[in-house]
């Protein structure tokens, strides 16, 4: 009896925090089939706490603690970028206590956060001695009981991705649709139901390998820049950016880029680029395509510009562990990697590389090479978030993110300037939008800025304006790699 009231005070506790959560704006369903789900949803996290103390009261609260701290989150995490919590989100946990500085939050060892923590500790401590277990007084019994629960728990997400199961979760679940699920079916259920489908469908192989690579005589240049947080500051009304002049007077191609996301997830944008996939071709790996692929793309850019005889380089002035980045670069067809141990001495303009430290060692590649090279590089200078104390004198998010952005500017006119009269393409642009007070979710969607110039002697100078999507620049990129006769057709944005 004590189990089953403590289950019914979780479910409707869960259901009023999740109500007052979506407010007017979201309400939630009370379809008897919705709320069921939802339920079962919030069952599961209850059963998950259960079965490490056998203490009803104790898995409520827990439970009900779960769905609280999950509501707050998703709410902060939508204000930011417009997006709730997904479930991949939680394959980046690990990276909060190794980088604190890129998140809005503070190291654990941090007296406002380690203080809290070690008083939930206590009192969870406390709660064992007080709450008696409903574990069976027969010793065999019992240890019988606390070794079953966790298979049959973890038999339920395994059995999910089989038979009727599959099916009912692929009627449920057809496609993303987050802020409609979340609404009928509740957060946890919907974490839990995208990852069982996520699961489902993961791929490690698309598409067919391509051939060896030839050798080649000549020795083009091909650069490709992301740039971090990168869009016209004029937009965010900061002052004109001379590259921007630069961009629409020389550039073949340039406009606004459409990428997947708003303040955040580069990977979405960098995945989209460098194999072309729109973000309706990935299912429920959308969320974090690296998690999904771990960089098995057999017919990705790199790969392809190996096939046609370049050397292919990844610069990033930041930890090869992020994103396990290294890793997922290195399988996408990168020969060589550039990362922040090979950056020593370089300045550093606030906490990060600057920007033109990665420029001046992009420019050494490219007089360094001995073959064609096709080089992609990632700044990090301008990564937020943008708080008090990054830079010297200067506190204001904007003003920090502004004075990023010029030296952003000028790295870029400093590759224009090194490419000067090689047989070279350049191609540049944001992975996102910043996550600033005043660029919040809804600012002129999810568009940053790009460019492509041509250099050497068969270049010309200011092309068209076309916006594009990221994925669909990522294709013009692989027209620019191909080989004679191998350019991919690709029917651009009228101008």
């Amino acid at each position: 009896m004590t189990l089953l009231l403590s289950l019914i005070l979780a479910l409707s506790l869960g259901l009023a925090i999740e109500a007052g959560a979506g407010g007017h704006a979201r309400p939630v369903s009370l379809r008897p089939r919705d709320l069921a789900i939802r339920f079962a949803g919030y069952g599961w996290v209850t059963a998950f706490w259960f079965q490490f103390s056998w203490r009803p009261w104790l898995a409520a609260f827990s439970c009900v603690l779960t769905i609280l701290i999950l509501s707050v989150i998703s709410r902060l995490k939508r204000s930011i970028i417009g997006e709730p919590l997904v479930f991949s989100d939680f394959a980046l946990l690990r990276q909060v206590p190794r980088h604190p500085e890129l998140y809005y939050t503070r190291p654990l060892s941090d007296p406002r956060m380690a203080g809290p923590i070690l008083v939930g500790l206590a009192l969870v401590a406390a709660w064992y001695a007080v709450e008696p277990t409903l574990l069976p007084s027969e010793p065999s019994v019992a240890l019988l009981a606390i070794l079953a629960l966790p298979p049959v728990l973890f038999s339920s997400v395994i059995l999910s991705g089989e038979g009727k199961a599959a099916a009912t979760l692929a009627r449920l679940f057809p496609a993303p649709a987050l802020d409609a699920d979340i609404a009928r079916y509740g957060l946890p259920a919907t974490l839990l139901g995208y990852a069982l489908r996520w699961r489902a469908h993961r791929r490690t192989e698309r598409g067919a390998a391509l051939p060896p690579p030839i050798r080649r005589g000549d020795a083009p240049v091909i650069v490709v820049v992301q740039l971090e947080s990168f869009l016209d500051p004029v937009r965010l009304g900061g002052p004109p950016l001379p590259l921007m002049e630069i961009i629409r007077a020389r550039a073949t191609l340039h406009g606004r880029l459409r990428v997947p996301a708003h303040g955040a997830y580069t990977m979405r944008t960098e995945h989209a680029v460098l194999t072309g996939s729109d973000s309706e071709d990935l299912g429920f790996g959308v969320f974090d395509p690296y998690l999904t692929h771990g960089g098995h793309e057999p017919t990705s850019l790199p790969l392809r510009a190996r096939n046609a005889g370049f050397e292919t380089v990844f610069v990033h002035p930041f930890h090869r562990d992020f994103f396990n980045r290294a890793a997922v670069v290195t399988r996408l067809g990168f020969d060589r990697l550039i990362m922040e141990d090979d950056f020593p001495g370089a300045s550093r303009v606030g906490p990060y590389i600057g920007d033109a430290a990665l420029a001046d060692r992009v420019l050494s590649e490219i007089r360094g090479r001995s073959a064609p090279l096709f080089l992609y590089g990632i700044t990090m200078e301008n990564h937020g978030p943008w708080k008090p104390g990054r830079l010297p004198g200067i506190d204001d998010p904007l003003a920090q993110y502004l004075t990023h952005v010029r030296n952003t500017g000028r790295a870029v006119e400093a590759l224009i300037a090194g490419l000067e009269g090689l047989p070279a393409t350049l191609c540049v642009f944001g992975d996102h939008a910043p996550a600033l007070p005043n660029c919040r979710p809804g600012f002129g969607g999810t568009a940053t800025d790009y460019a492509v110039f041509q250099f050497g002697p068969d270049a010309h100078e200011g092309g068209a304006r076309r916006d594009l999507t990221a994925a669909e620049l990522g294709h013009h990129l692989r027209q620019i790699v191909a080989l004679p006769g191998e350019a991919e057709t690709l029917a651009l944005p009228p101008s």
